[in-house]
C-alpha cells in the first residue's frame, strides 16, 4: 500500500531537507500549463520502461492532473519494491488550488 499526501505536506517536504523525488505522470500535452518545480516528467505509459532511473529506497511523490494515474503509478511502484512512493492527494489540480506555484520541469 502506498501513502497519499495533500499538497500542504508535499510543500512541507519539499521546504525541508528531506525532498522526496516528485515524478509528473501527466502527457507532455497536460505540462503546458506547469508543473511542480524540480518535477521528472515520466508519462504514466513509459514508467515500466524508466524504472532503473530510481533507486527502491528513494523517496518519491507521483503527481498527475487529479491524483488518479498518480495513484495507479504508485500502486505499479510498490508491487514492485518501491516501498517509499506517495500520491499527491487532488493532483496539480489540488496543488493549484491550495495556491501553491507551478514551475518548469527539471532536465
Amino acid at each position: 500500500m502506498f501513502q497519499t499526501i495533500d499538497a500542504t505536506e508535499l510543500q512541507r517536504l519539499l521546504d525541508s531537507g528531506e525532498a522526496p523525488r516528485v515524478v509528473d505522470v501527466r502527457t507532455a500535452g497536460e505540462l503546458a500549463g506547469g508543473t511542480i518545480g524540480g518535477a521528472l516528467h515520466i508519462e504514466l505509459s513509459t514508467l515500466p520502461t524508466r524504472l532503473s532511473e530510481f533507486d527502491s529506497d528513494t523517496p518519491l511523490v507521483v503527481i498527475c492532473h487529479s491524483g488518479a494515474r498518480s495513484a495507479q503509478a504508485c500502486a505499479y511502484l510498490v508491487e514492485r519494491g518501491f516501498a517509499n512512493a506517495c500520491n499527491l492527494g487532488g493532483g496539480i489540480a489540488g496543488w493549484v488550488r491550495a495556491g501553491l506555484p507551478l514551475n518548469g520541469l527539471s532536465p
